[in-house]
């Protein structure tokens, strides 16, 4: 089967078709598939463990907006990447995730056209409820149009009918759909955008792994969300976060756990820890409500994985306690639903979490490399 053909299958598909173009277009599906996970299983998790030659590497230094909000096709991977925590009118509590990622599969910025295009992309969506998780994946070839990201007219990024665009990457829409879900939500910055690590140079290991990396935790959310009982009107607040990489992780790092946290006092934490063989690497980021960041490197951030789960086959910690002694943060995160397991070609745990102890609030929290 050609690429074209496998292009207007993902057309033409969502409209209903014969059991041959159905089938089919899972044949396409599958092939896209093994692009991304015959990168995966050749570079280490999410392709970032192993370093390789001709692309190109972090360097500190300033971002350029808004190119940067765009893609980097010289580096390896990338991601724009959002999380909600929402609130329905009768105080029925919601997450909402939505990313897209960017592969180059070979270096260089020149990565061809159309079908040829050394780039893969993939989307992932998911609504969290309290009783369901619902997930959603889509695969594209880059240079087709299928997907990408545009800074030529305001901001969009893209894969198939899902989006994240608006006049400027502070003031989006941000729509999704899968099996029994889908949401239309509308994202507005109440603050600015906050530069990870120094200066938004993050880095990941002891060994010097580093990327480039900005969030915009500020968004106030509006918007509906589509469940198998009918649509629900919601608020809350959204998160982006916006790395790219050519080597995220050192050769013995096998995957990470992040946590991005709203407390009620409008402060906000971002920290995630590496796992190695021994006590991992760790990095944290206190924002003020004004945005001021503060960063904090490796051992200031102490994550403690208290309850474990058996979601999908294996047992996964998804109870922890988070400190930061410097800001006077000893907080316990317990999730809205222990089984949002995200079923996709790269597996993870990702849901929205409560949090209670010295500060309260809500925010995210993302596993990866638990196989």
């Amino acid at each position: 089967m050609n690429a074209d053909r496998c292009r207007l299958l993902h057309l033409s598909d969502a409209s209903g078709g014969s059991i041959w173009a159905r089938k089919s277009l899972m044949v396409c599906t599958m092939v896209l598939a093994l692009v991304w996970a015959g990168e995966i299983n050749a570079q280490g998790f999410a392709g970032l463990g192993t370093a390789q030659d001709g692309y190109e590497q972090v360097q500190p230094g300033p971002f350029d907006f808004p190119a940067d909000h765009g893609p980097h096709r010289g580096f390896r991977i990338e991601w724009w990447y959002v999380t909600a925590n929402l609130s329905g009118a009768d105080g029925t509590q919601y997450g909402v995730q939505w990313t897209l990622f960017r592969s180059a599969m070979a270096p260089g910025a020149d990565l061809g056209t159309g079908w040829n295009s050394a780039q893969a992309w993939m989307g992932h969506a998911a609504l969290t409820t309290p009783d369901r998780h619902f997930v959603a994946e889509r695969l594209a070839r880059g240079g087709t149009g299928q997907a990408g990201v545009s800074i030529d007219s305001g901001f969009a990024a893209w894969i198939d009918d899902w989006a994240m665009a608006g006049p400027d990457i502070n003031d989006v829409n941000l729509r999704a759909q899968g099996v029994e879900f889908a949401y239309d939500l509308d994202l507005s910055a109440q603050g600015p955008l906050v530069f990870q690590g120094d200066g938004g140079y993050s880095v990941k290991s002891a060994s010097g792994q580093a990327s480039r990396y900005y969030s915009q935790p500020f968004y106030q959310v509006s918007g509906s969300l589509s469940l198998p009982d009918g649509p629900v009107p919601v608020t809350g607040q959204a998160w982006l976060d916006r790395e790219w990489s050519s080597q995220l992780l050192d050769a013995d790092q096998s995957g990470w756990d992040w946590v991005s946290l709203h407390f009620d006092t409008g402060d906000k934490l971002m920290g995630f820890v590496l796992r190695d063989a021994g006590a991992g690497f760790t990095s944290a980021t206190w924002i003020a409500p004004d945005g001021t960041p503060t960063p904090y490197g490796d051992g200031a951030l102490i994550l403690t994985p208290l309850e474990e789960h058996r979601v999908a086959g294996r047992d996964v910690p998804v109870v922890w306690r988070v400190e930061l002694p410097a800001q006077g943060v000893d907080v316990t995160i317990t999730p809205l639903n222990r089984d949002a397991w995200m079923d996709t070609s790269v597996p993870y745990w990702e849901g929205p979490m409560a949090i209670a102890g010295s500060h309260g609030g809500r925010g995210y929290l993302e596993m990866t490399g638990y196989e």
